[in-house]
């Protein structure tokens, strides 16, 4: 991950990185900065992670987070830093938020995914978001500053749930359980 040290002292922020529609790095921003009303398209991640009963791990996102803060989503998201892999990237994010250390556990690319959300604060995702599975038995420590809340749920649930109660769920993490769903992930 590629740090930039802050002017005003020791604080660190996170670089993310800039990508035209063909996922051709061009250029790198703060994170802080650059999520706004005309956020640019990044890189990001977002990953699944299950246990062996086929439940998915959620996380309730922090209230104090700039985008789509209390809402429940899928286990981590994040954004691979300049010259980071999305697996590396991925195992960086389940350590920092969830004080997961996976090691050897394997984490599948499933498939590209491309989105453009707006929260209710007017703040904009707008990603190229690869979607991430991994299995693990695991009970995480979480992030407050990351994670207000968390639980294991059946995957068909999951998908239950997010028929009915959709705006309780981040949107990447609704078209993304579909998408899982229709390629038919326990089955691969």
């Amino acid at each position: 991950m590629s740090l930039v040290r802050s002017q005003a002292g020791p604080l660190m922020s996170e670089l993310v990185v800039l990508v035209d529609e063909q996922n051709s790095e061009i250029g790198t921003a703060d994170k802080n900065i650059i999520h706004t009303a005309d956020t640019p398209l990044h890189r990001g991640f977002s990953l699944f992670l299950f246990n062996s009963k086929k439940e998915l791990l959620l996380t309730k996102r922090a209230k104090n987070k700039k985008t789509f803060p209390g809402v429940w989503t899928n286990t981590v998201c994040g954004h691979p830093g300049p010259g980071e892999n999305v697996v590396n990237a991925a195992k960086r994010r389940l350590k920092d938020e969830l004080g997961i250390r996976l090691g050897s556990i394997s984490i599948q690319e499933i498939t590209p995914y491309r989105y453009r959300f707006t929260d209710v604060n007017g703040v904009v995702e707008n990603e190229i978001c690869p979607i991430l599975v991994a299995y693990a038995e695991i009970e995480p420590k979480f992030n407050f500053d990351e994670i207000d809340d968390w639980k294991w749920i059946s995957w068909n649930e999951f998908l239950e749930d997010i028929k009915k109660n959709s705006q309780a769920y981040s949107p990447w993490s609704v078209e993304e359980a579909h998408i899982l769903q229709k390629l038919d992930i326990f089955n691969r």
